[in-house]
């Protein structure tokens, strides 16, 4: 897949998903009389006409199967983990997709619903890691969610031929010592990263 082709995918996605993502409360955690206080508070700044589309959102939302509640939910989440500056690309990445022919998004969004669950979870990351997903996938597959954040944090700050060798690494490694790698990799600062890939890689 060529770098714009995908790009123009993620976007799509994540263009879709941001704006599904009105029809959220955000509860995040929250207990039900902290989600009625959200939403009373938005509602008190609309007007007749927008609380009364605020409602539809919220009957579509509430609609949603819980599966598919999460599933945006985590998309979300992911979204607001970017950068800004990644997130400013993504953007303007999505404008320009919504010049495009309405045959032509619908079939970039076909594309992107094709993919399997993995790797849309991969592009929601951003363009630089959706890239790379495939290959990192054996060292991100299985992991405490307590080391999601940091390693992401780590993969974000590598170059592409960092993420590159790691790729080899995660390949390489057995199943079995896939946890300890990670772990070694999130302790491992940025300025020591080059002489632990190459170490590592020499092994």
């Amino acid at each position: 897949m060529r770098p714009r082709s995908a790009l123009a995918l993620i976007a799509g996605a994540l263009a879709v998903v941001t704006m599904t993502l009105v029809a959220q409360a955000g509860d995040e955690g929250a207990n039900l009389s902290a989600l009625q206080a959200q939403r009373a508070a938005r509602l008190a700044v609309l007007d007749e006409a927008g609380r009364a589309a605020f409602a539809r959102r919220m009957v579509a939302w509430d609609a949603l199967p819980p599966l598919e509640r999460a599933r945006q939910r985590a998309a979300y989440a992911d979204w607001m983990a970017l950068d800004a500056q990644t997130r400013a690309r993504l953007s303007q990445a999505a404008a320009i997709l919504s010049t495009l022919p309405p045959a032509q998004r619908q079939a970039m969004q076909a594309r992107f619903d094709a993919l399997d669950q993995t790797d849309q979870a991969g592009w929601r990351l951003g363009p630089d890691l959706g890239a790379d997903y495939a290959k990192l996938h054996p060292l991100l597959a299985f992991m405490p969610e307590a080391e999601r954040q940091p390693l992401l944090a780590a993969l974000r700050q590598m170059t592409a031929p960092q993420r590159a060798d790691l790729a080899v690494l995660a390949q390489r490694t057995p199943p079995q010592e896939r946890d300890a790698l990670r772990q070694d990799l999130i302790a491992t600062t940025a300025q020591d990263r080059d002489r632990w890939l190459q170490e590592r890689l020499r092994r």
